[in-house]
């Protein structure tokens, strides 16, 4: 999967951000805002092809996480974001 593309991480007023740019994304109503966990598995997976395995790799490397609660969180993120339709898959 990937993130698609036309969607941008911006920072306003401290808070991360998604927005729509671009012609592709004139439909896209939503205002996603991302902790800042999710602002930097973002920031290392746009442009990139994904899967959980890859953003539970990147989530055990960054913070002190036990392997199996960084897949679940992996999970519940991509479903999120599939949810919010920001992903090509």
């Amino acid at each position: 999967m990937r993130i698609k593309d036309g969607f941008k991480l911006r920072s306003l007023a401290g808070e991360f951000i998604v927005v729509g740019e671009g012609l592709s994304q004139v439909s896209f109503n939503k205002l996603i805002s991302l902790n800042e966990t999710a602002a930097y598995l973002w920031k290392n997976l746009v442009d990139k092809t994904f899967d959980t395995n890859d953003i539970t790799n990147l989530l055990c490397e960054k913070y002190e996480v036990e392997e199996a609660v960084a897949a679940a969180d992996a999970e519940k993120l991509v479903e999120s974001w599939r949810n919010a339709g920001l992903l090509d898959e």
